[in-house]
């Protein structure tokens, strides 16, 4: 599988020079897959420069999946463009979320007065699918979810093929268990031995102690979660929206100096707009 970020950013875009090198668009992911299958993660602002790159590339099937119906991950879902083209077909996953939760999330972004164009007036053909709540395929990507442990739910995902796997885990707080979430043991099951880890990682450990409830991590605990799960590589994820290039970098570089004094050998970094992973 091939895995581009389209967007990082948690809370809220960010604009400026401070911000060029990690990117302001909110949590967006594409995943490629072997078979050819194109899924969309979130719809964050970056979807919108997505959905610019789907119409260069004259691509109109997706899949779609979505963590939770935060606004930062739900925003951009009026500007893709694909959704104004009547060629276009977008299957939506409904699993690990109950009856039309998701419809409701997805559909709410554009009632009045939010938006000037209702969901009914889009021409694209959404295909609302269900499937297994545990685990469901297409074509040769296996999908497995997991509850998060953030405020109003949420779905983590573990996404494999050919034997690598990729673990998204954003907006997932290790520190404090949401209703529904789960502790901590759990998320290091799930993410065992996984080849790439994108985790949470928005406070430092000064900051979480008066944002305890919020939902987020600090990196800390991110860094303890990956190395109790053997994880190859750790992408922090959910990049605090006061946080500049510099500020990333000197994260990066204390997360780096953590991992080392503890005589291991993973990969840390702060995940930015345009990365690209392949698995």
């Amino acid at each position: 599988m091939v895995i581009k970020v389209w967007g990082s950013r948690g809370s809220i875009p960010v604009c400026g020079p401070e911000y060029l090198r990690y990117g302001g668009d909110t949590t967006c992911l594409e995943i490629v897959t072997k078979s050819g299958d194109t899924f969309i993660v979130d719809a964050g602002t970056g979807i919108r420069r997505l959905g610019n790159q789907f119409m260069v590339d004259q691509r109109y099937t997706y899949h779609f999946l979505i963590t939770h119906g935060h606004w930062d991950h739900l925003m951009g879902w009026p500007f893709f463009k694909p959704l104004y083209l009547d060629d276009v077909t977008i299957r939506v996953h409904r699993c690990p979320f109950p009856k039309k939760f998701v419809e409701n999330m997805v559909s709410k972004v554009m009632t009045p007065p939010n938006f000037p164009i209702r969901p009914s007036e889009l021409r694209a053909k959404i295909v609302y699918e269900d499937g297994n709540p545990t685990r469901f395929e297409v074509g040769s990507l296996a999908v497995e979810p997991i509850p998060l442990s953030h405020p109003n739910m949420g779905s983590g995902y573990k996404f494999i093929e050919d034997g690598k796997s990729f673990v998204f885990l954003t907006d997932n707080e290790l520190g404090f268990i949401h209703p529904g979430g789960l502790p901590m043991d759990d998320y290091i099951e799930f993410a065992y031995g996984a080849d790439l880890l994108f985790h949470d990682a928005e406070y430092t450990p000064e900051e979480y102690e008066s944002k305890v409830l919020w939902g987020h991590s600090s990196y800390t605990e991110t860094i303890d979660l990956a190395i109790q799960a053997g994880v190859k590589r750790l992408g922090l994820f959910h990049l605090n929206a006061e946080r500049t290039d510099d500020d990333v970098d000197q994260i990066v570089k204390q997360c780096n100096t953590i991992i080392s004094a503890e005589g291991h050998s993973l990969e840390c970094f702060a995940v930015a707009a345009d990365m690209v992973f392949e698995l």
